[in-house]
């Protein structure tokens, strides 16, 4: 059964922190949206990124966005209390593009977000 457009628009809103965070250079919203045992898996301009997200909170605190970051968020699936959110990202740190992968988990009526995992598009990795 498809979940209802409302509840589209509460992932959409639950992603939303993670992209604010990114362009704004400030984790205090992506905070707000992975659960404190969140992981995440990806490599960055070649070296393998894994383990708590706390990695992630600190790329996004060091690394501002940059004025020519683009982001969209495309929702690739909702099943009742599991929700996949692809989100696209463009000249991070003025250079680096991203598809990043959100597994959400519907916990006491509200979407948070479990895992991250992203993959650095190969013509933007600095060798």
């Amino acid at each position: 059964m498809r979940s209802p457009i409302a509840e589209y628009a509460a992932v959409e809103e639950a992603a939303m922190k993670f992209v604010k965070s990114v362009a704004e250079g400030n984790s205090k919203y992506a905070k707000e949206l992975f659960t404190q045992d969140a992981v995440l898996f990806g490599y960055l301009d070649g070296e393998l990124e894994h383990g708590s997200i706390e990695q992630f909170y600190h790329n996004v605190d060091t690394v501002g966005a940059g004025d020519d970051f683009k982001a969209r968020i495309d929702i690739v699936s909702i099943e009742e209390s599991v929700a996949v959110v692809r989100v696209l990202e463009e000249k991070w740190g003025g250079r680096i593009d991203f598809t990043d992968y959100l597994l959400l988990m519907k916990m006491n009526g509200e979407w948070k977000c479990v895992a991250k995992a992203y993959n650095q598009n190969s013509d933007t990795i600095k060798k």
